[in-house]
């Protein structure tokens, strides 16, 4: 190789008569050099054309002449295949030692070097002698040719070959939905043959702490309601009796769903049922011959309100769970029917942290997150009330919660409810969000023009062409998880825009960047060393879609729908939160969209084919806990933020009922803050009106001004 000029007329001639001797039919020899290979590998097709062969030495000619010879052979063993789906030695000595290059010992570098050859011919498990005497015919060589002393060449012959297989797979961190969506992400943006022949190196967002906990809380949230709802019978039957094992290893269970594991029902008694745990299947087909048993016992099955003789037969295959802290006992376990999606975002760079689009990758590929439009209900309503706050209105603004109607152009009458079916009089912008009032936000949303809704709702990213009707005030329109907590995270971040993204950098098998997401500025921060100047600060030229004392105004009003509203049960986790509930007519779809300072989440349920959840159910209920479990793990151990406030912003304390300054020992008082301009002013008299028969001090004769009646 470091002798011939890229071409080696001897081995080509060799090879032309080897292949003469052996006839047309026989296996080919190849004659080619490292060089030609590496010409072969980057530049051409495998076809075996005399055209292809003079193009490969042409070309090996050129790499001659441009490159060094270590150079050239640098891009052959990054290049070539050694086995176990590894190609380079790079990424080779990661995943089959968990290591870099240069930590390799003497004996592992041996090995990595006998590949080549024969990669499956000399696997570490299934052929270890084979593999041993190719790594020691190389560690002998490496003493003949002078690289190491005889006495490495003995500790390296002596050391086993111990592969520790990498476990890096989107199964290890619950992320077949994030790495599936990558995927699609690469093939739509440089092709299907670049993304598997390219060298890409691709850096996601992934958190695969926040990952895990995302799929835990979702799944969590979805086996609570299907567990409701009672059980359904077994997944499969095996004949009873015999060795299980065998029959049981063939059912093609869900791989996704740890600690979830397929079982067979072996004898079932009256407080209890054993259980056989489905073997592994080894290479070549077999199964394993060690068997694990188990016990169901009524703890496990409490749920089903069954006794243990109805629940369960001998034959059946379940899915069980392990109990905690109880050996050999298990819970029982159904897949849930019922399936949902939920997304954890970066709301300052739109950064993707986690993304669960279903129950299970392996039971449907289909990512609600992201594919599935569904109607979004009361967790649209804040993008009304931020474009009120964002032309003219104030927190405390009143608004009419009574009845309304509208003639539609068919001649029928629409009659939007409130979700309790009652009215309530005059009332504060703030209610109608942290209370969730339909009638409330559909006035308001008449009076501000359903144009002007429109053009906000597109600004935030939740629809690209509204529909500008009434009706899509209250929700009716469809989008995905992931828009919408993106749409939210504009609020948090103070109004700026972001766009949601999977992938961080993309890097090309030189190593240059060819995509980034972040696209903001920062020139100090290539200083070689700090010589007394201030911090770099970034240049962010993003869009701004909305004030940002408007946006900060909705996210102190959203704030108060965990203190007050729809969303109290959050309250528990004692964190600065704001967020919203969004329940569809006959709760078909519920929602919880909200954040923390620095983290944004969006969580839907429902059915994949649309059907009510059930007469009572409510986002608030179903929804709410899964943002709440979710929540109050991923910010353990953080420090408890407050919301950003922006310059210009002033708090003034004002009566929550009717939006009027009020003292400091007022028991409805709270702190509402206000832009430049539009507070109460100091003393302002309503008298007395009624709502939905309360007696409400100070809300009548109510002007038209700021705060007046909208």
């Amino acid at each position: 190789f470091y002798k011939h000029g890229g071409v080696d007329p001897e081995g080509l001639a060799r090879a032309v008569v080897t292949q003469f001797r052996r006839g047309s039919g026989a296996r080919q020899q190849g004659g080619s050099t490292i060089t030609q290979q590496v010409a072969k590998n980057f530049f051409l097709t495998r076809d075996q054309t005399v055209e292809r062969k003079i193009r490969e030495a042409l070309l090996a000619f050129r790499l001659e002449s441009t490159f060094s010879k270590d150079k050239i052979l640098e891009l052959y063993m990054n290049q070539i295949f050694l086995g176990s789906g590894n190609y380079g030695v790079a990424a080779a000595a990661l995943n089959y030692f968990g290591k870099s290059v240069h930590e390799l010992t003497i004996a592992e570098a041996a090995y990595l070097a006998a590949l080549p050859k024969a990669p499956s011919n000399y696997h570490p498990v299934n052929n270890r002698e084979a593999a041993l005497g190719r790594r020691n015919y190389v560690i002998d060589r490496m003493l003949e040719n002078g690289y190491i002393s005889q006495q490495d060449a003995t500790a390296a012959r002596a050391e086993p070959l111990v592969a520790t297989f990498r476990q890096l797979s989107p199964n290890t961190y619950a992320a077949g939905f994030f790495a599936e969506e990558v995927r699609r992400e690469i093939v739509d943006r440089y092709g299907n043959k670049k993304l598997l022949e390219g060298g890409l190196s691709v850096r996601s967002t992934l958190d695969p702490r926040m990952q895990v906990l995302a799929r835990k809380a979702l799944s969590d949230g979805l086996v609570r309601y299907d567990e409701a709802r009672g059980w359904r019978g077994a997944q499969e039957r095996i004949p009873p009796g015999g060795d299980w094992g065998i029959p049981l290893a063939e059912i093609q269970g869900l791989t996704d769903v740890d600690p979830w594991r397929l079982a067979a029902v072996l004898e079932v008694g009256p407080n209890e049922a054993r259980i056989g745990l489905q073997p592994a299947k080894l290479a070549g087909g077999s199964v394993e011959r060690r068997r694990e048993t188990g016990v169901i016992g009524p703890e496990g099955i409490r749920w089903t309100n069954r006794p243990m003789a109805r629940a369960l037969n001998a034959g059946d295959v379940v899915y069980v769970e392990p109990i905690d802290g109880q050996p050999g006992r298990f819970r029982l376990r159904q897949v849930p029917e019922i399936s949902g999606a939920i997304v954890a975002m970066d709301p300052h760079t739109g950064r993707v942290k986690a993304m669960v689009g279903g129950f299970s990758f392996d039971k449907s590929e289909f990512n609600r997150a992201t594919q599935a439009l569904r109607q979004v209900g009361s967790s649209f309503k804040p993008f009304v009330y931020a474009t009120a706050l964002d032309n003219g209105y104030t927190p405390s603004s009143i608004i009419l919660d009574e009845p309304f109607e509208q003639v539609q152009a068919n001649g029928e009458v629409w009659r939007p409810e409130n979700y309790d079916g009652k009215p309530t009089g005059p009332r504060t912008l703030r209610y109608g969000i942290e209370q969730s009032q339909n009638l409330m936000t559909v006035r308001l949303a008449r009076d501000l023009g359903m144009p002007l809704v429109a053009e906000y709702s597109k600004r935030f990213g939740v629809y690209d062409d509204m529909l500008p009707v009434l009706a899509m005030s209250l929700g009716a329109g469809e989008t995905t998880v992931l828009r919408m907590t993106a749409a939210y995270s504009m609020l948090a971040n103070g109004g700026r825009r972001i766009r949601p993204t999977l992938i961080d950098r993309i890097q090309d098998r030189w190593g240059a960047t060819i995509y980034k997401h972040d696209e903001r500025q920062c020139n100090p921060c290539v200083a070689d060393a700090w010589s007394g100047q201030d911090e770099p600060r970034i240049i962010d030229r993003r869009e701004r879609v909305i004030d940002p004392m408007s946006a900060y105004q909705m996210v102190s009003i959203m704030e108060g729908v965990v203190q007050r509203g729809t969303a109290t049960s959050l309250k528990a986790l004692n964190r600065t939160l704001a967020g919203k509930t969004g329940t569809t007519n006959d709760a078909k779809d519920v929602w919880f969209v909200g954040f923390s300072p620095d983290l944004a989440v969006g969580v839907y349920l429902g059915f994949d084919k649309p059907q009510s959840l059930g007469s009572r159910a409510t986002a608030g209920t179903y929804a709410a806990p899964i943002f709440g479990a979710f929540m109050r793990e991923a910010l353990a151990g953080k420090p408890n933020l407050q919301f950003r406030v922006p310059p210009g912003i002033k708090f003034i304390r004002v009566n929550a009922r009717t939006g009027q300054r009020t003292a400091s020992g007022d028991p409805l008082a709270i702190l509402e803050p206000f832009k430049p301009n539009t507070a109460p002013p100091e003393s302002y008299s309503f008298g007395e009106a009624t709502a939905g028969g309360v007696v409400i001090p100070g809300a009548g004769s109510i002007g038209t001004s700021t705060g007046g009646l909208y």
